[in-house]
């Protein structure tokens, strides 16, 4: 509305998108972690695939893992507002490494987070207080060789047989699965039929359980430092009361945990492209040729430029869909809201992070392609971003449905 002298006004009526001072401090804790206690290491566990086990509980001791959760079982006991102080600790992680980022990421968003939101009481007893504490990590095994972001084509299958649920398939990618901090991994599988489409359940398997195989990580092109293997079942027997949640209703547990997770891709994407925004700012106004910076060519002035709207509008989209999340939880906002947010943030953000090493690694010139400077790691980690979680082709269909085109 215009006030007299025709100025511009805007009313609130309610809780608006905005960072608090809170918000901020937090993110400074986050990131003196970060360059303090990975920055110095992160070169050499890249180089050599290194987990670095014992980084889980200084980042549990610091409260990343229990950002979500109550009190009684050790975390923050947030009322309101948990999520968005968990992408700020994605992001900043991200910033240093986009590997660390994605152990929270997958930690509380695939590993906690269903506990959280559908275990039994029993359950989240039994695991919760390891898993916030950061003394153990959890998995979420959806991804199959043939069944991916098309989840009713699991094979996986899961029988009750004398009270127990004996498991027979296989999953692929699974983040956390294989550390020797590893609990427990929570896996989708065929658990019947219901009017001629598969009954998808969601089973909680702890680590060690007989038939239950760790296979050997992966080789893979980024994420060097990320633990992630494929998981195989063989006739693998676990209690029945460890069904997460109501039989059946494990295909609305997985949507419910992509949404989240997208949004916290979009955190860890955010962090690699202010990473790359900040290398390439810096190099440009230090590297010399032809007698001057770089930067003064308006060749590289110009990318830079772009790289900085690009990481504006991905943070934008990425908080808002954050807060969005953190509205639905106190059910001020529909779900139907924070899934389209959270597809467009996600889609925006890992395609600019993507183009943003690209640029990165294009103003370092012959250097970007040595691992020597950390460009180098970001080009490769960033890939994966528009793929994990649901990749961009799947953001956009999920996107076109939220405006009501027929699908």
């Amino acid at each position: 509305m215009l006030d007299l002298d025709g100025r511009v006004k805007v009313k609130h009526d309610g809780p608006v998108f905005e960072l608090s001072q809170d918000h901020e401090d937090f993110r400074r804790v986050v990131r003196d972690f970060a360059e303090q206690e990975i920055a110095p290491h992160v070169a050499a566990w890249d180089r050599d695939a290194h987990f670095p086990t014992e980084l889980v509980p200084q980042m549990g001791e610091l409260g990343l893992f229990g950002l979500n959760a109550p009190e009684e079982f050790g975390g923050a006991g947030l009322e309101e507002g948990g999520f968005s102080y968990l992408c700020l600790a994605i992001e900043e992680l991200g910033r240093i490494d986009q590997s660390i980022g994605i152990t929270l990421s997958a930690g509380v968003g695939l590993g906690i987070n269903p506990i959280l939101s559908f275990g039994t009481q029993e359950q989240k007893e039994r695991f919760l207080p390891d898993l916030v504490a950061g003394r153990a990590l959890a998995g979420f095994g959806l991804t199959e060789p043939e069944a991916g972001s098309d989840a009713g084509a699991t094979k996986t299958r899961a029988r009750l047989e004398d009270g127990e649920w004996v498991l027979h398939g296989a999953k692929a990618f699974i983040t956390n699965s294989g550390t020797d901090l590893t609990s427990v991994v929570t896996v989708t599988a065929r658990t019947g039929e219901s009017d001629g489409k598969a009954e998808i359940s969601a089973i909680m398997v702890p680590t060690g359980t007989e038939g239950f195989v760790v296979e050997p990580p992966y080789r893979k092109l980024g994420w060097h430092i990320s633990d992630t293997h494929g998981l195989t079942f063989e006739a693998a027997r676990v209690p029945e009361g460890n069904l997460l949640g109501e039989r059946g209703q494990g295909f609305k547990q997985f949507l419910k945990t992509l949404d989240d997770g997208r949004i916290a891709i979009s955190a860890l994407a955010v962090g690699c492209a202010q990473r790359m925004l900040e290398e390439a700012t810096d190099y440009s106004k230090t590297r010399i040729a032809f007698g001057r910076p770089i930067g003064v060519n308006q060749g590289i002035s110009f990318q830079v430029a772009d790289l900085a709207v690009m990481v504006e509008a991905a943070r934008v989209l990425t908080y808002k869909a954050a807060w969005l999340n953190d509205e639905r939880e106190a059910g001020r906002r529909s779900v139907a809201e924070v899934k389209q947010a959270a597809a467009i943030a996600k889609l925006y953000s890992t395609e600019a992070a993507v183009t943003a090493t690209r640029i990165a690694t294009q103003v370092f010139g012959g250097n970007g392609f040595m691992e020597e400077y950390p460009v180098a790691r970001f080009f490769r980690d960033a890939k994966i971003l528009e793929i994990g979680e649901g990749t961009s082709e799947v953001q956009r269909m999920v996107i076109a449905r939220g405006l009501g085109l027929p699908s």
